[in-house]
């Protein structure tokens, strides 16, 4: 698969106070190929939505390397940030926070058009049309305030707006978290067949592990800013390795009330340590009932154990 985004030693670290750096996301190094769903999952605070942003370019990374189709990415100046964002769009977690409430959803939708200049007035109107009806709205709504519409349909209104510059890439920052379960599913479907139709890369961030392996090619796991596991979504669900992901997986309820009765829990032992200011060795140390001397010393690399499945564990 041709590479379209690749990330070098990625770090986003932000200062919290005096002499005290939150380290949210620490040395990524992952590529992104074009054309598939990389799902990012991990608890909260783990840094999936910081490292979504960082290589959306909301964020400038404290230290590392972002490269877009083999050239690096540059975001610190307004003009670099502009362009940049003609390739790469977010899909935000609230679509009741996201949305201008004074802006008509026409006025939402053709905002990123009229910044990169894109097509005249008129032609701007009539995408706004065609975009509402390619996520399941009418063309009437244009000139609807937020404020006059659902959860699922203010989210629809944020990916109308995300497809309006025609990225290429695109970050889904937990897109269905806020949504209703019954709206979940529409979304879902919604997002794939654009994928099908378009050809777009999703870097798609969740908590919901069923939903993760239902929309992904490949999952990423994150603790503590790091990334401890990648690999295929069928792979990282059948041979799991970090003991993190073990537990992550093992959390996911049976649909089956007697199998998930009768299921045993690895409940994880002692606090998540603080990202302020970490100390060496693997983030996961205090946590993890494998944890040995090493692991509390010396921080593990990422490293390739089985074809396409990369792990940070002293283990293997």
């Amino acid at each position: 698969m041709e590479k379209l985004i690749t990330l070098e030693n990625v770090s986003k670290h932000f200062h919290v106070g005096r002499k005290q750096t939150l380290v949210a996301v620490n040395n990524v190094n992952m590529d992104i190929y074009k054309g598939e769903t990389l799902g990012v999952v991990g608890e909260s605070g783990c840094g999936k939505s910081t490292l979504g942003r960082t290589v959306m370019g909301i964020y400038s990374p404290t230290s590392g390397k972002i490269t877009y189709n083999g050239e690096e990415v540059k975001v610190k100046k307004t003009k670099d940030r502009y362009e940049y964002s003609k390739k790469a769009q977010i899909i935000f977690q609230d679509p009741y926070a996201s949305l201008n409430p004074r802006m008509t959803v026409g006025s939402i939708i053709a905002e990123g058009m009229e910044i990169h200049n894109m097509y005249d007035k008129e032609t701007r109107q009539k995408r706004v049309y065609e975009l509402l009806e390619t996520v399941g709205l009418n063309r009437e709504h244009a000139n609807r305030f937020p404020h006059e519409f659902s959860g699922g349909q203010r989210q629809r209104i944020g990916i109308a707006r995300a497809l309006a510059v025609e990225p290429e890439f695109i970050v889904c920052d937990e897109p269905i978290s806020a949504l209703d379960v019954s709206i979940q599913s529409q979304i879902i479907n919604l997002l794939k067949n654009l994928q099908e139709e378009h050809g777009f890369t999703y870097m798609f961030i969740a908590h919901d592990l069923n939903i993760v392996k239902y929309i992904s090619d490949r999952i990423a796991v994150m603790y503590l800013g790091n990334l401890v596991e990648l690999a295929d979504s069928d792979e990282i669900y059948e041979h799991t390795l970090h003991p993190y992901s073990q537990a992550l997986l093992d959390a996911v309820p049976i649909p089956d009330p007697e199998k998930e009765s009768l299921k045993e829990r690895k409940l994880l032992s002692g606090d998540v340590p603080s990202p302020i200011n970490p100390k060496p060795g693997c983030p996961f140390a205090g946590r993890c009932p494998k944890a040995t001397e090493a692991c509390r010393t010396t921080s593990p690399e990422l490293k390739e154990v089985r074809p396409n499945h990369f792990v940070a564990c002293h283990l293997y």
